[in-house]
Protein backbone atom coordinates (compact mmCIF):
# COMPACT_ATOMS: atom_id res chain seq x y z
CA UNK A 1 0.00 0.00 0.00
CA UNK A 2 3.02 2.31 0.10
CA UNK A 3 2.61 4.46 -3.01
CA UNK A 4 5.58 6.78 -2.48
CA UNK A 5 7.89 7.41 -5.42
CA UNK A 6 11.20 9.21 -5.43
CA UNK A 7 10.23 12.61 -6.83
CA UNK A 8 8.50 14.02 -9.86
CA UNK A 9 10.75 12.52 -12.53
CA UNK A 10 10.00 8.99 -11.32
CA UNK A 11 6.31 9.78 -10.89
CA UNK A 12 5.85 10.83 -14.53
CA UNK A 13 8.26 8.25 -15.96
CA UNK A 14 5.70 6.51 -18.20
CA UNK A 15 3.88 9.58 -19.54
CA UNK A 16 4.52 9.37 -23.26
CA UNK A 17 3.92 11.45 -26.38
CA UNK A 18 0.29 11.80 -27.42
CA UNK A 19 -1.25 11.05 -24.02
CA UNK A 20 -4.13 12.91 -22.36
CA UNK A 21 -3.39 14.53 -19.01
CA UNK A 22 -5.59 16.15 -16.39
CA UNK A 23 -3.65 18.91 -14.65
CA UNK A 24 -5.08 20.14 -11.36
CA UNK A 25 -5.25 23.66 -10.03
CA UNK A 26 -7.43 26.73 -10.29
CA UNK A 27 -5.76 29.63 -12.07
CA UNK A 28 -2.27 29.54 -10.60
CA UNK A 29 -3.48 28.13 -7.28
CA UNK A 30 -2.79 24.52 -6.40
CA UNK A 31 -0.73 23.68 -9.49
CA UNK A 32 1.37 20.49 -9.53
CA UNK A 33 4.49 22.57 -10.11
CA UNK A 34 7.00 19.76 -9.67
CA UNK A 35 5.27 17.42 -12.13
CA UNK A 36 4.95 20.17 -14.73
CA UNK A 37 8.67 20.89 -14.40
CA UNK A 38 9.43 17.18 -14.79
CA UNK A 39 7.31 16.99 -17.94
CA UNK A 40 9.23 19.94 -19.38
CA UNK A 41 12.52 18.19 -18.59
CA UNK A 42 11.32 14.96 -20.17
CA UNK A 43 10.19 16.77 -23.31
CA UNK A 44 7.07 14.69 -24.05
CA UNK A 45 5.01 16.18 -26.89
CA UNK A 46 1.64 16.04 -28.62
CA UNK A 47 -0.14 16.13 -25.26
CA UNK A 48 -3.80 16.87 -24.68
CA UNK A 49 -4.13 18.80 -21.42
CA UNK A 50 -7.41 19.06 -19.53
CA UNK A 51 -7.12 21.92 -17.07
CA UNK A 52 -9.08 24.84 -15.70
CA UNK A 53 -6.50 27.16 -17.29
CA UNK A 54 -3.42 27.28 -19.50
CA UNK A 55 -1.16 28.95 -16.96
CA UNK A 56 0.77 32.10 -17.83
CA UNK A 57 3.74 32.51 -20.14
CA UNK A 58 6.38 31.45 -17.63
CA UNK A 59 4.42 29.39 -15.11
CA UNK A 60 2.13 26.38 -15.00
CA UNK A 61 1.10 24.78 -18.29
CA UNK A 62 2.50 27.90 -19.95
CA UNK A 63 5.95 26.32 -19.53
CA UNK A 64 4.82 23.32 -21.58
CA UNK A 65 3.21 25.52 -24.22
CA UNK A 66 6.46 27.43 -24.57
CA UNK A 67 8.24 24.16 -25.41
CA UNK A 68 5.51 23.17 -27.93
CA UNK A 69 4.60 20.10 -25.85
CA UNK A 70 0.82 20.62 -25.93
CA UNK A 71 -1.23 19.68 -28.99
CA UNK A 72 -4.67 20.44 -27.52
CA UNK A 73 -5.98 22.38 -24.51
CA UNK A 74 -9.35 21.59 -22.96
CA UNK A 75 -10.06 24.48 -20.59
CA UNK A 76 -12.63 26.89 -19.24
CA UNK A 77 -10.37 29.95 -18.94
CA UNK A 78 -7.27 30.89 -20.92
CA UNK A 79 -7.03 34.66 -20.70
CA UNK A 80 -3.61 35.19 -19.09
CA UNK A 81 -1.25 33.57 -21.59
CA UNK A 82 0.15 35.47 -24.59
CA UNK A 83 1.92 32.40 -26.01
CA UNK A 84 -1.33 30.45 -25.82
CA UNK A 85 -3.03 33.22 -27.80
CA UNK A 86 -0.29 33.24 -30.42
CA UNK A 87 -0.42 29.46 -30.91
CA UNK A 88 -4.22 29.49 -31.09
CA UNK A 89 -4.39 32.26 -33.69
CA UNK A 90 -1.62 30.71 -35.78
CA UNK A 91 -3.37 27.33 -35.83
CA UNK A 92 -0.58 25.57 -33.92
CA UNK A 93 -2.78 24.70 -30.96
CA UNK A 94 -6.18 23.04 -30.88
CA UNK A 95 -8.45 24.46 -28.18
CA UNK A 96 -11.74 23.26 -26.70
CA UNK A 97 -13.32 25.92 -24.50
CA UNK A 98 -16.13 24.61 -22.32
CA UNK A 99 -18.18 26.04 -19.44
CA UNK A 100 -16.38 25.70 -16.13
CA UNK A 101 -19.17 23.74 -14.47
CA UNK A 102 -19.21 21.32 -17.40
CA UNK A 103 -15.45 20.87 -17.10
CA UNK A 104 -15.75 19.99 -13.43
CA UNK A 105 -18.72 17.68 -13.92
CA UNK A 106 -17.10 15.78 -16.80
CA UNK A 107 -14.15 15.15 -14.46
CA UNK A 108 -16.52 14.03 -11.72
CA UNK A 109 -18.40 11.73 -14.11
CA UNK A 110 -15.14 10.00 -15.04
CA UNK A 111 -14.37 9.47 -11.36
CA UNK A 112 -17.83 8.07 -10.68
CA UNK A 113 -17.72 5.71 -13.66
CA UNK A 114 -20.50 7.54 -15.52
CA UNK A 115 -20.14 7.64 -19.33
CA UNK A 116 -21.92 10.97 -19.81
CA UNK A 117 -23.82 13.83 -18.18
CA UNK A 118 -26.68 16.09 -19.26
CA UNK A 119 -26.41 19.82 -18.67
CA UNK A 120 -28.28 22.94 -19.82
CA UNK A 121 -24.98 24.84 -20.10
CA UNK A 122 -24.13 25.54 -23.72
CA UNK A 123 -27.58 25.03 -25.22
CA UNK A 124 -28.06 27.43 -28.13
CA UNK A 125 -24.34 28.23 -28.42
CA UNK A 126 -21.34 26.95 -30.36
CA UNK A 127 -20.66 24.60 -27.46
CA UNK A 128 -23.65 22.49 -28.56
CA UNK A 129 -22.63 22.05 -32.22
CA UNK A 130 -22.50 18.38 -33.16
CA UNK A 131 -23.63 17.15 -29.74
CA UNK A 132 -26.75 15.28 -28.72
CA UNK A 133 -29.56 17.27 -27.11
CA UNK A 134 -32.36 15.67 -25.10
CA UNK A 135 -35.46 17.19 -23.59
CA UNK A 136 -36.35 16.44 -19.98
CA UNK A 137 -39.58 17.85 -18.54
CA UNK A 138 -39.77 20.47 -21.26
CA UNK A 139 -36.18 21.68 -20.98
CA UNK A 140 -33.28 20.95 -23.36
CA UNK A 141 -30.08 19.44 -22.05
CA UNK A 142 -26.76 18.89 -23.78
CA UNK A 143 -25.09 15.50 -23.50
CA UNK A 144 -21.41 15.79 -22.58
CA UNK A 145 -19.09 12.79 -22.38
CA UNK A 146 -17.00 11.96 -19.34
CA UNK A 147 -13.32 12.67 -19.84
CA UNK A 148 -10.88 9.86 -20.56
CA UNK A 149 -7.45 10.79 -19.24
CA UNK A 150 -4.38 8.58 -19.18
CA UNK A 151 -3.01 10.44 -16.16
CA UNK A 152 -4.29 12.94 -13.60
CA UNK A 153 -1.61 15.12 -12.00
CA UNK A 154 -2.72 16.87 -8.82
CA UNK A 155 -1.27 18.82 -5.93
CA UNK A 156 -2.39 18.60 -2.30
CA UNK A 157 -1.39 20.26 0.93
CA UNK A 158 -0.85 17.04 2.87
CA UNK A 159 -0.90 13.37 2.01
CA UNK A 160 0.09 10.06 3.54
CA UNK A 161 2.01 7.14 2.07
CA UNK A 162 -1.27 5.35 1.25
CA UNK A 163 -2.33 8.24 -1.01
CA UNK A 164 -4.94 9.93 1.18
CA UNK A 165 -4.99 13.66 0.37
CA UNK A 166 -5.96 16.90 2.11
CA UNK A 167 -6.24 20.10 0.08
CA UNK A 168 -6.09 23.63 1.39
CA UNK A 169 -8.63 26.32 0.51
CA UNK A 170 -8.90 27.18 -3.21
CA UNK A 171 -6.43 24.46 -4.21
CA UNK A 172 -9.19 21.94 -3.57
CA UNK A 173 -11.18 23.05 -6.65
CA UNK A 174 -10.15 20.92 -9.63
CA UNK A 175 -7.55 18.82 -7.85
CA UNK A 176 -10.22 16.87 -5.97
CA UNK A 177 -12.38 15.94 -8.99
CA UNK A 178 -9.38 15.24 -11.22
CA UNK A 179 -7.78 12.97 -8.64
CA UNK A 180 -10.76 10.65 -9.03
CA UNK A 181 -10.74 10.67 -12.80
CA UNK A 182 -7.34 9.63 -14.17
CA UNK A 183 -6.52 6.06 -15.12
CA UNK A 184 -3.35 6.77 -13.15
CA UNK A 185 -3.33 9.56 -10.57
CA UNK A 186 -0.09 11.18 -9.46
CA UNK A 187 -0.20 13.40 -6.37
CA UNK A 188 2.49 15.76 -5.18
CA UNK A 189 2.12 17.15 -1.67
CA UNK A 190 3.72 19.81 0.46
CA UNK A 191 3.91 17.48 3.43
CA UNK A 192 4.03 13.68 3.33
CA UNK A 193 3.11 11.83 6.53
CA UNK A 194 2.63 8.29 7.74
CA UNK A 195 -0.78 6.53 7.77
CA UNK A 196 -2.84 7.54 10.78
CA UNK A 197 -1.40 11.05 11.03
CA UNK A 198 -4.24 12.59 8.99
CA UNK A 199 -7.62 13.06 10.64
CA UNK A 200 -9.98 10.76 8.68
CA UNK A 201 -12.69 13.44 8.84
CA UNK A 202 -10.40 15.89 7.04
CA UNK A 203 -9.41 13.68 4.08
CA UNK A 204 -10.76 15.01 0.79
CA UNK A 205 -9.42 12.36 -1.61
CA UNK A 206 -9.27 8.75 -0.36
CA UNK A 207 -6.08 6.92 -1.20
CA UNK A 208 -7.92 4.39 -3.39
CA UNK A 209 -7.87 7.00 -6.17
CA UNK A 210 -4.14 7.74 -5.94
CA UNK A 211 -1.49 5.53 -7.51
CA UNK A 212 1.72 7.51 -6.85
CA UNK A 213 2.60 10.18 -4.33
CA UNK A 214 5.69 12.19 -3.44
CA UNK A 215 6.65 15.23 -1.40
CA UNK A 216 7.29 18.20 -3.67
CA UNK A 217 9.72 21.05 -3.12
CA UNK A 218 10.29 24.72 -3.92
CA UNK A 219 6.67 25.75 -4.42
CA UNK A 220 6.39 29.25 -5.82
CA UNK A 221 2.60 29.57 -5.34
CA UNK A 222 2.38 32.53 -7.65
CA UNK A 223 -0.53 34.98 -7.54
CA UNK A 224 -2.08 35.94 -10.91
CA UNK A 225 -3.43 39.36 -10.06
CA UNK A 226 -2.24 40.80 -6.78
CA UNK A 227 -4.66 43.43 -5.47
CA UNK A 228 -3.89 45.27 -2.27
CA UNK A 229 -5.60 48.05 -0.38
CA UNK A 230 -3.92 51.42 -0.32
CA UNK A 231 -2.33 52.28 3.02
CA UNK A 232 -4.35 54.89 4.93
Amino acid sequence: MNKVVNGADEAIRDIEDGMTLMVGGFGLCGLPENCIAALVRKGVKELTCISNNAGVDDFGIGLMLKQRQVKKMVSSYVGENAEFERQLLSGELEVELIPQGTLATRCMAAGYGMPAIFTPAGIGTEVAIGKEIRNFNGKDYLMEMAFEADFAIVKAWKGDTMGNLVYRATARNFNAVMAMAGKVTIAEVEELVEPGELDPDHIHTPGIYVHRIFQGEKYEKRIEQRTVRKRV
